[in-house]
C-alpha cells in the first residue's frame, strides 16, 4: 500500500514539475508572433528581428527543457 501512495506521489510530482513548460510554450508563441509581425511591418529589418527572435526562442526553450529534466529527475532518481 505505501508503494502504491509513492508511486502515485512521484506521477503527480513530476506532472506538477511539468506545467513550467506551459511558460514555454507560450513565451515561444509570443516571440514568433512578435517576429513574424515586425518583419512583415519592417522588411528591411528582418535580419535583426530574426536573430533575437532566435535567441528569445533558445531562452524560452531552456526553461522547458530544464522542467523536463526536474520531472524526469522525480521519476527516475528519487
Amino acid at each position: 500500500m505505501s508503494g502504491d501512495i509513492v508511486a502515485a506521489a512521484k506521477l503527480i510530482g513530476a506532472g506538477l514539475a511539468m506545467i513550467g513548460a506551459l511558460g514555454g510554450g507560450i513565451g515561444i508563441g509570443l516571440s514568433a508572433h512578435g517576429a513574424v509581425q515586425g518583419m512583415a511591418r519592417n522588411p528591411d529589418a528582418a535580419g535583426t528581428i530574426q536573430t533575437n527572435m532566435i535567441l528569445g526562442i533558445a531562452f524560452a526553450e531552456a526553461v522547458a527543457i530544464y522542467c523536463l529534466v526536474v520531472a524526469l529527475l522525480i521519476l527516475f532518481v528519487f
